[in-house]
């Protein structure tokens, strides 16, 4: 296992971002939900047990449906509040997409220490002390003037409506509670979800990839900095529009949003919930800049990219649909009839994501 298998399926299967199933018994809310919808006049269609990209419920009376996710950016904002809490909103807005909804409105929750209490932003935030010069310190009220400006900026980019929130000042943690809950429209009938459906389906990805956020690798210990990924506005927008405009052509199979741990967790948690496999070429994935190595194009964590499968047939059509809204897009891989999710650059073996951890990952 190199190095970047290791950070990838320490993602992927130990730390709970990926594996919220480990701290909570969705089954208890299953079983909730079940009851509920025996005198509820809405219905649910998605929920807390799929795992999937956001949920998404049929309003009473209501042909259309809605889709509605929580997203969580706190120990980002820590180094880049501005950044960080601009990216949670987009991430929640780009969850929301996945499921096939156009945002609408959000609800935001921050959490921090009183307000007139210094906190260091930057690099070194986590340690308390500066020791690289570039760290600043600020009250928190001021650290909240940056995160409230991110969140903002984002909803004016993507034109989605700031609805409401909640504040707490009780905080006592270097990490701020940053949180955003978004609700979207669906613009088709049935919801798209994560798992790969086809064996031969192509994959899709729309958005250019960078080299920062290098969260999955900070978590899993092999990085000493974390780096949060930079907010694109005006890329969130575009390819937004594009999703969307791919999603009413009606061809996408399947579909998720690129966020932490980038193409290599996208890939690998569709084909793992499919019980399928994949095939990547990393050389296909559209760079911002050149000279980007084959682990940073797999694991980075840059913002506005989605991830489409889609039948061999219906290829063209979907690139057509996004690149009629300006957005980049290139086909990288395949869906295998494998157990594993295999990551190529050109000729040369990146790495390999199998449904199952190896032991020694834990060891």
């Amino acid at each position: 296992m190199n190095t970047i298998e290791k950070a990838l399926m320490h993602g992927l299967f130990v730390h709970l971002h990926h594996n919220i199933d480990k701290a909570i018994d969705f089954s208890v809310f299953k079983k909730l939900n079940e009851k509920v919808a025996e005198n509820s006049p809405g219905r649910l269609l998605v929920g807390p047990d799929a795992n999937d990209d956001a949920a998404v419920f049929q309003l009473p009376g209501d042909d259309g449906l809605v889709a509605a996710k929580m997203e969580s950016h706190c120990s980002p904002c820590v180094p880049r509040p501005y950044d960080s809490a601009a990216t949670g909103a987009g991430g929640a807005m780009r969850d929301v997409v996945a499921m096939g909804a156009r945002p609408l409105f959000l609800l935001d929750f921050i959490g921090t220490r009183p307000l007139d209490q210094e906190v260091l932003v930057g690099p070194c935030g986590f340690k308390g002390e500066c020791t690289c010069g570039e760290c600043l310190t600020m009250t928190s009220g001021e650290r909240v003037d940056l995160i409230v400006r991110g969140i903002r900026d984002m909803c004016e980019t993507m034109g989605v409506y700031v609805v409401g929130g909640g504040l707490s000042t009780s905080f006592s943690d270097i990490v701020p509670a940053v949180v955003a809950a978004v609700i979207g429209r669906m613009v088709v009938d049935q919801p798209l979800t994560k798992p790969a459906k086809n064996e031969g389906d192509r994959l899709i990805i729309v958005g250019e990839t960078d080299n920062d956020g290098n969260d999955t690798l900070y978590r899993a210990g092999l990085a000493d900095v974390m780096r949060p990924a930079v907010a694109l506005f005006d890329e969130e927008k575009k390819t937004m529009e594009a999703a969307l405009a791919a999603i009413k052509t009606g061809k996408i199979n399947a579909c998720s949003d690129l966020g932490a741990a980038g193409v290599g967790a996208a890939v690998s948690e569709s084909v793992r919930f499919g019980g399928l496999g994949a095939l990547v070429d990393l050389s296909l994935v559209p760079l911002k800049k050149a000279g980007l190595s084959p682990e940073e194009i797999l694991i980075c964590e840059t913002q506005a990219r989605m991830l489409f499968q889609v039948n061999p047939g219906d290829v063209d059509t979907v690139i057509a649909a996004v690149r009629g809204k300006g957005a980049p897009v290139a086909e990288i891989g395949e869906i295998t009839g494998s157990k594993e999710a295999v990551f190529m650059h050109g000729e040369s073996r990146i790495a390999t994501v199998p449904h199952q951890p190896p032991r020694e990952l834990f060891e």
